[in-house]
């Protein structure tokens, strides 16, 4: 399974598509099975308590599978998410951006499957976890 979207044509998709967040993601690496998306944390994305609010991280894990899906298939603005579990491990740290490294364990014609980890910058240890199916849209004919 190859890639049908880089980096940088991920990048430009959310800023043409998803207008509304694309300045919070940065992909930064791609490969077939594969993607890493930095959240650039501001603070918008910081709860009470001076962390990152699950909310943040949620949006991290998704937009990621999101990412992930689009880079095997190719854009297709209508996948959807159809399922999300994650955990909470850790306290991430305010003001440092927090890194997702998807990893997409199964791709079909109507499903894909990531799993998904979540890194405070310059941290060794997850701060999250999420598992993530999404929707792939029939392709018209």
């Amino acid at each position: 399974m190859g890639i049908k979207m880089t980096a940088a044509e991920l990048n430009a998709f959310l800023d043409q598509v998803f207008e509304q967040v694309a300045d919070d993601f940065l992909v930064e690496h791609v490969a077939p099975d594969e993607l890493t998306v930095r959240l650039l944390v501001s603070d918008k994305h910081i709860r009470p308590g001076g962390t990152i609010s699950g909310p943040s991280m949620f949006s991290l894990a998704d937009v990621g599978a999101y990412l992930m899906t689009l880079a095997v298939i190719g854009p297709q603005e209508l996948a959807v998410t159809t399922n999300c579990s994650i955990d909470f491990m850790r306290k991430p740290a305010a003001g440092v951006d927090l890194i997702a490294r998807v990893r997409l364990l199964k791709l079909g014609r109507q499903l894909s499957v990531s799993d998904v980890l979540i890194y405070s910058e310059g941290q060794g240890k997850p701060v999250a976890r999420a598992s993530l199916t999404y929707a792939i849209p029939p392709r018209s004919a």
